[in-house]
């Protein structure tokens, strides 16, 4: 009899404590649910706007972000952002490194819930996703190699009947632009814009459309490369899309949308000086330019 009433005791006691241990492991897994996290899709390869690094932080000693599922950290132009952002929101930061020509399929299928990747607001993507107001503007122009016979021009039209080769980014706003130059040659569009200056750095391309920071990235860390800006008044026409880039999500989320926009209002982040003032320091902190 006491034997059993001892079993019975232990059995009970063993009971109370796997049933104490379930709590506790629930209690940690919904905090853990819980947790707001900013999950952000950009390439972290688009300098100075993204790019990857070994270290967690940069030169200045801004906090780079790790990368998901990853050894490695982002920062860049669009890290500093969403940093800001996830800061105003009381979020965490979550950076999901994707290749730009999925980065919209990775958003839809719920990989992440924002891109903030450098991306212009186009009427096309407003079909499909919902924008902020901008978050930097930028200008257009194109790279060329140092001593080339295009390193002087100063308009569209002067490249006009030249037979030049042009390229740029595949799954961009600059995409329409390459048929605006009379007589070019298109040698096809690639994946990353670091493959489209490599491919003027050898001769492959002579010209390569993209916008000004990535540039200034560029010829940072190779001088073979030179940027050319064209008069205002000879330039590309419809490209005023490109200029504004503006933080996406999932089409019906204006939820998230609207957070994003409210965040960006309350620190400020409509003001140029301060885009531009960010924009400056930031290229001067990827790791190749250092």
């Amino acid at each position: 009899m006491k034997k059993r009433l001892v079993a019975m005791v232990i059995t009970g006691l063993m009971g109370v404590m796997a049933l104490t241990g379930c709590g506790k492991a629930d209690k940690q897994t919904a905090s853990a649910a819980d947790k707001k996290v900013l999950r952000v899709g950009m390439e972290c390869a688009y300098a100075p706007f993204n790019w990857t690094q070994d270290a967690n932080t940069t030169p200045d000693g801004s906090k780079a972000v790790p990368i998901y599922d990853s050894k490695y950290y982002a920062y860049g132009y669009d890290v500093a952002v969403a940093q800001k952002l996830a800061d105003e929101l009381g979020m965490g930061l979550e950076i999901h490194k994707v290749e730009w020509s999925s980065i919209g399929i990775s958003l839809d299928s719920g990989d992440y819930d924002v891109i903030i990747a450098g991306m212009g607001r186009t009427a096309e993507r407003e079909e499909s996703y919902s924008f902020t107001n901008p978050y930097y503007y930028r200008d257009n122009c194109i790279v060329v190699k140092k001593g080339s016979p295009y390193e002087s021009v100063t308009g569209l039209s002067q490249l006009a009947g030249t037979g030049c080769k042009v390229t740029t980014q595949l799954g961009t706003g600059w995409i329409p632009l390459l048929d605006q130059i009379e007589g070019a040659e298109l040698v096809g569009n690639y994946e990353t814009t670091s493959e489209c200056f490599m491919a003027v750095e050898n001769g492959v391309a002579d010209v390569c459309i993209v916008d000004l920071p990535t540039a200034q990235s560029a010829v940072l860390t190779n001088e073979d490369l030179i940027i050319v800006s064209f008069d205002e008044s000879d330039s590309f026409t419809g490209d005023d899309e490109m200029v504004n880039v503006c933080i996406a999500t999932r089409k019906d989320d204006t939820e998230l949308r609207d957070k994003l926009q409210g965040a960006m209002d309350a620190i400020g982040w409509n003001d140029k000086s301060k885009m531009d003032e960010l924009m400056s320091t930031v290229l001067t902190q990827q790791p190749a330019a250092n």
